[in-house]
């Protein structure tokens, strides 16, 4: 099987005999039940594949289809103008980027139709002329796809605001045409990662259908699950095989590494298309290639908030918290969900109430991880360190856990452990055992408990071995066993076979390292 890696040619993917994953009786409803839309997905999850199915199905190429689902739905075949803007691929920290690749391609659609190009003209008026222009000649209405119409905007988010700002109004100008002409246009689709929102100021964004949550097309882009058993099977197989598994095991595997991903309704599990190929093509579990695949933008968020990945995962948002808002450093939530760092977990139809965390082990490990790396300003230990802690857990050495977790906080900078005041040594404190337990659970069962003021309660299972933790800001580990007793965590562990360890951990606000430890 031929897997399309970092191919995104719908007629090169079906002549070249790559797999293709049909997703054209969505398109067939698409396109015969509405004529202008907006979708939003993580990179490399398929949007520029779609956009080019799309731009193959309106220019009438009807051999490419044959044999897939539209095959027998499509009658027509009826042949369009298209106009494609792909976004992708240009520097946009230069001043007069964006508007000058919009003008390229206004002025090669200009040539194409023997139209002469009007230099006083502002872009968006050049565009309208040409959608008229075509329409009579033609005899019909024109196809618009644009390709991440957002890259410009997110490639100087929190590098260049006076960019963010000329870029924006360059986009509004813009798209302002969908309105302007639309007596002129058949169809128009655009793909982005931040929802249409974010510059919904545009008259011309106000009339989009945004499907970003329509449960129907939750598989629109991406694998579903269904999907991966029916027409991977093989691939599933062989992979076993290498694992030396079974195959409802490495179905699992690869629902915790690659799936988890839902964009409305919980009960919808999507995987990553390009990681989940690379793992096919590897015979073996591959890394998320977050580091490739997420806008540099929201790393350069997260360097410059004051919030932590903490307080966004495992909580209730509203949809305007996570899809209609404009990320800042203030708020940079809706930049983390809509990279697909975060996704949806469960939803409350009653208040309408989404809870969001992680999609799956190696988003969490790789996002952590440079989450960690950053914060800890340790660029290269976060990796061998989780690694050893977890060996020692999983073999039953504690006392090795504990060696290696108080060498690790001692290797952090004093700059970083140092907090001058209480809220910051709390925050420290909290954040520090989060990310550090966090990556761990990638490897382990794990369980948080409600925490509260100067502690972290959590619990971590392997095949042999339980421990209950209590971290403690300050005070002496003797308190923090109690408090393990007082609250009853082993309780539910009483007739459980594996060995049960309950740690009591202090940290010392001063030193920012383990100063007291009891285990029994």
């Amino acid at each position: 099987m031929k897997y399309p890696i970092g191919i995104q040619s719908f007629d090169r993917i079906i002549e070249d005999g790559y797999v293709y994953v049909d997703k054209t009786d969505m398109v067939y409803s698409l396109v015969k039940e509405g004529s202008i839309y907006f979708l939003s997905r993580p990179r490399r999850f398929g949007k520029s594949l779609l956009v080019s199915t799309l731009k193959n199905y309106f220019l009438g190429r009807k051999e490419l289809f044959k044999g897939l689902k539209i095959d027998a739905l499509e009658k027509d075949w009826n042949v369009y103008p298209v106009f494609h803007i792909d976004f992708n691929g240009r520097n946009y920290t230069r001043e007069g980027t964006l508007r000058n690749v919009i003008l390229n391609y206004i002025a090669d659609w200009e040539k194409e139709y023997g139209i002469e190009s009007n230099s006083e003209l502002l872009v968006e008026c050049r565009f309208i002329r040409l959608l008229e222009y075509v329409h009579k000649v033609t005899g019909r209405r024109a196809v618009v796809l644009v390709d991440d119409y957002d890259r410009p905007v997110l490639d100087v988010l929190g590098y260049n605001n006076t960019l963010v700002k000329e870029y924006l109004n360059v986009l509004n100008a813009f798209y302002s045409v969908f309105k302007s002409a639309d007596e002129h246009l058949h169809f128009v689709f655009l793909t982005g990662v931040t929802n249409i929102s974010q510059i919904r100021n545009s008259s011309g964004m106000n009339q989009f259908d945004d499907i970003t949550m329509y449960w129907k097309y939750d598989a629109l882009c991406g694998i579903s699950h269904e999907e991966l058993f029916t027409i991977f099977k093989e691939s599933i197989v062989d992979m076993a095989e290498d694992c030396g598994c079974s195959f409802d095991d490495m179905l699992i595997r690869l629902k915790k590494q690659y799936g988890g991903y839902c964009f409305s309704s919980p009960d919808t599990d999507v995987y990553n298309p390009y990681t989940l190929f690379n793992a096919f093509l590897n015979d073996g579990l591959y890394s998320s290639g977050l580091w490739n695949a997420v806008p540099s933008s929201l790393f350069r968020l997260m360097s410059q908030t004051d919030r932590t990945i903490n307080e966004f995962t495992d909580r209730c948002c509203s949809p305007m918290e996570f899809i209609y808002s404009m990320a800042d450093v203030d708020n940079p939530l809706p930049m983390i969900y809509n990279s697909g760092c975060l996704t949806i977990k469960e939803f409350d139809l009653w208040f309408n109430m989404y809870t969001l965390d992680f999609p799956n082990d190696v988003v969490k490990y790789d996002f952590l991880s440079l989450m960690a790396s950053d914060y800890f300003n340790q660029k290269s230990m976060i990796g061998p360190c989780i690694r050893e802690f977890v060996s020692s857990l999983k073999k039953g050495n504690i006392d090795d856990f504990r060696t290696g977790l108080t060498s690790f906080l001692a290797s952090i900078p004093y700059t970083m452990r140092r907090k001058e005041n209480e809220r910051e040594r709390e925050r420290y404190f909290h954040y520090t055992f989060y990310l550090l337990m966090r990556l761990i659970s990638v490897y382990t069962v794990y369980t948080e408990k409600v925490q509260s003021h100067g502690r972290v309660d959590c619990i971590v299972e392997t095949k042999d071995f339980i421990y209950i933790f209590e971290f403690k800001l300050d005070g002496t580990a003797n308190e923090a066993m109690q408090q393990i007793e007082d609250k009853g965590y082993a309780d539910e562990y009483a007739s459980d076979s594996r060995r049960l360890y309950k740690i009591g951990a202090v940290f010392s606000s001063e030193t920012g390292t383990i100063e007291d430890w009891k285990c029994i």
